[in-house]
């Protein structure tokens, strides 16, 4: 593929992008050497031993859901809804961070030293829910892995000589170098680093672009650039097509991405509130503000290169910023993606280490930490070959990220569920996902027409799907009690308003419908079980690899889910 079109010449010679790649993933790299160990173990390669400190955990989280997507789409939803997109994008994402934690804390005090979800799944009710949540997480992040590779390789064909798939290989060479060295240690410590600087380059670079664009005025002689809907801070239409949307996609992407669990399970316990805390503040301030780029150059009306949104942020950059920001700047986007995509990458190992090859099919007792590492280590170079050939594709990042998400919300609450309520059942957990699979991808793509009373039955699920979120977001925090009140009143609220006319936005309605649908079969399954589960039993049944007396210790008996069974025994008592 050629350099994309749209700009005369290159920013970046090929000495100096080279040197700034070198500069950027040598020094990673250099750092993941320092923590690497002769004698890996398996454990500290997936969660580091489960005891990681504020500042490491809390710039980690903070660096994982800022990447360079995230960047572009905020721009993207700044350039398309006007000043509102930005806040929907970046808000309603800094406010998931935050419901992540109350969730959290129940994670860890049932699993306290689990690795991933979908190992605690398993601990909980067996193979089938825990082979649908890691293969959930495995499209997710070979998706993110991808949109991150899409974004290197447009930053690197606009700002220099090279192709766009020179840049998206150079960018998998870059990440898998230093991620493949300590695995999820490497990601961490380096996300530290990362964030500081991106943190940094955000402070100087956006102040900077806005005021050689000519802020304020532009803003001012700009307006009539404006839609009266791109134009209205409240406009319905932003809210509809972005902000709803994105509100019901992150709060699944908070719950079922591996990439956020990881680093859960990570972080010592009684910092899980003060990290996901300052991870909420950090994100928010960091993508409203790169998404106001997109504001101004619908302000200013600008054409993006070849006609492609996400090079609005790559373009702007290459025309207001001197050489020395513009190089600030590249380590800036470079780091964002790699920060996110070293995270993916750690996640898709974790999965095949504990999930495909610790218990599915060494099992427990028997596997191998040394051939875990390797699992994990071909994984990457595996995941990283097959993102690279997606990214070729060059989707559209925003579409890519709020799809993801719809398919997600299918397991939010059966997984949440299966934290708190001792009658959830595995045979519960997989039919309400895989019957919410089925109503939200007709729904998603259109492929039955949404109007009659397949339209009215969508809006009566979308409303419903309403109130699952909103009280799904209030139980964290509050209890069941308020959570219901809060989810019947949205209900009742949003009901007349949205019931004719809610199916005419797809997006938003295949992703409620995704959680009204999950919820509904779950809970009329699980309603009428009167066996309680012990949740005692998941901390049993999860743990190290590496230690093998903390594992025997549970015993390989009663206590062990059988392949494809649910492990509840009969009449054990709820905690």
């Amino acid at each position: 593929m050629a350099p994309v079109e749209g700009l005369e010449t290159a920013q970046f010679n090929v000495l100096v992008v080279v040197g700034l790649l070198v500069f950027f993933y040598g020094g990673t790299f250099l750092i993941s050497t320092r923590i690497g160990k002769k004698e890996e173990n398996a454990d500290g390669y997936m969660t580091a031993g489960n005891n990681i400190g504020f500042g490491i955990s809390a710039a980690s989280m903070t660096a994982t859901w800022i990447w360079a997507s995230s960047m572009y789409a905020s721009a993207t939803s700044g350039y398309t809804y006007g000043i509102s997109g930005p806040i929907h994008y970046g808000l309603w994402g800094a406010l998931m961070i935050l419901f992540i934690y109350p969730f959290g804390k129940r994670i860890r005090a049932v699993a306290p030293k689990a690795h991933t979800l979908a190992e605690v799944m398993y601990a909980r009710h067996g193979r089938s829910s825990q082979l649908m949540l890691a293969g959930s997480n495995i499209v997710g992040s070979l998706i993110s892995l991808m949109s991150n590779f899409i974004a290197g390789g447009v930053l690197i064909s606009m700002l220099s000589p090279f192709t766009f798939t020179q840049g998206v290989f150079a960018v998998a060479a870059g990440v898998l170098l230093y991620t493949l060295w300590s695995g999820f240690r490497a990601s961490v410590l380096t996300d530290f680093v990362q964030v500081v600087a991106m943190l940094g380059a955000v402070a100087v670079i956006v102040p900077f672009i806005f005021l050689a664009a000519g802020f304020p005025a532009a803003f001012e002689t700009g307006a009539a650039n404006l839609t009266a809907e791109q134009g209205n801070f409240f406009s319905s239409t932003a809210f509809m097509e972005q902000g709803a949307p994105y509100i019901a996609a992150v709060l699944a992407y908070a719950i079922g991405n591996q990439t956020i669990a990881q680093r859960l399970f990570a972080v010592r316990q009684d910092l899980i509130k003060p990290t996901f805390v300052t991870a909420t503040v950090g994100y928010g301030a960091m993508v409203i503000g790169v998404g106001m780029l997109g504001v101004l150059a619908l302000y200013l009306g600008y054409e993006p290169a070849g006609g492609d949104v996400n090079n609005i942020i790559p373009g702007m950059a290459a025309e207001y910023l001197p050489p020395v920001l513009l190089a600030v700047f590249f380590i800036m986007i470079v780091g964002a993606l790699s920060s996110t995509a070293d995270s993916d990458l750690a996640a898709l190992s974790s999965i095949m280490m504990a999930d495909v090859y610790g218990q599915n099919v060494a099992g427990k007792e028997k596997a191998n930490p040394r051939t875990m590492l390797l699992v994990g280590r071909v994984t990457m170079v595996v995941a990283t070959a097959a993102a690279v050939a997606f990214a070729s594709l060059q989707l559209n990042i925003l579409d890519l990220l709020v799809f993801v998400g719809a398919l997600w919300g299918a397991l939010v609450f059966p997984v949440l569920a299966s934290f708190y309520w001792d009658r959830v059942t595995g045979k519960a957990f997989t039919v309400s996902v895989i019957t919410a699979l089925a109503v939200f991808l007709p729904v998603r793509f259109g492929w039955i027409p949404v109007d009659g009373a397949f339209g009215i039955a969508v809006d009566v699920l979308s409303v419903v799907g309403v109130g699952v979120v909103l009280g799904l977001m209030v139980f964290g925090f509050f209890g069941a009690g308020p959570a219901k009140v809060v989810g019947v009143a949205a209900v009742v609220v949003t009901a007349p308003f949205a019931i004719g006319s809610l199916h005419e936005y797809a997006t938003l309605c295949g992703s409620l419908v995704a959680y009204s649908v999950s919820t509904i079969v779950c809970w009329a399954m699980s309603v009428r079980r009167r066996e309680g589960f012990d949740f005692s039993l998941i901390a049993q049944r999860t743990g190290d690899f590496d230690d093998s007396g903390s594992v025997a210790a549970a015993g390989p008996g009663a206590d062990t889910p059988a392949a494809g069974g649910d492990p509840e025994p009969a009449g054990s008592n709820a905690k």
